[in-house]
């Protein structure tokens, strides 16, 4: 008898506004489609679309689980266990989502994780590089720079006057009131204001 099936992992990252919950939202709508039971998660944090509800910046929407913890996923993993499971924000996991993901993939379950790779100061964000490494299919997507409309791979936070934060501060989940798309010639021109 051949053992079960592994899942697969697919990863969609990239910088804010890009558009990754709306292509997450997207695969568990064709999934769906083809009878496949999904499970929708997202992270408690992001209350941006109320609880129990992801939404995209481009207003798709679909109830969710909203979990504080990853090993909160691994129920997921007993006898009624969904085909895919499909995870937002990501990046709010941090770390300990990495082997809770890879156990949702031993137990066959295909697994599609969106989510920040860097953080607005440019830095890799955890746990998405060491997924984006680990997964058979990685869609990395742009969003567009506010300042010249050219492919944007980062974003950046704004502060005081609408300059861009240039040194980490702490966590901030937010959308266009708090950040802005910026493509690499454009995102550290802002620098943030000085003594008065």
């Amino acid at each position: 008898m051949r053992p079960m099936e592994a899942g697969r992992l697919h990863v969609i990252a990239g910088p804010m506004f890009a558009g990754k919950t709306e292509e997450l939202l997207r695969r568990v709508h064709r999934a769906r489609l083809a009878g496949l039971r999904v499970e929708v998660v997202g992270h408690r944090l992001d209350e941006r679309s109320g609880a129990d509800r992801l939404s995209s910046h481009a207003g798709r929407s679909l109830p969710a689980r909203m979990l504080e913890h990853a090993e909160e996923l691994l129920v997921l993993t007993g006898q009624d266990r969904p085909h895919t499971v499909a995870i937002d924000e990501a990046q709010f996991f941090g770390p300990p989502i990495i082997p809770v993901i890879e156990a949702l993939l031993e137990a066959g379950i295909q697994v599609e994780v969106a989510g920040l790779c860097l953080t607005y100061d440019g830095e890799p964000f955890a746990p998405l590089p060491t997924l984006m490494a680990q997964a058979e299919e990685v869609v990395k997507l742009t969003a567009v720079c506010t300042v010249c409309g050219a492919d944007a791979a980062f974003h950046v936070r704004l502060i005081a006057d609408g300059a861009t934060a240039l040194q980490p501060t702490a966590a901030q989940v937010g959308g266009a009131e708090s950040y802005q798309a910026r493509c690499r010639s454009h995102r550290r021109d802002a620098a943030p204001p000085g003594p008065e």
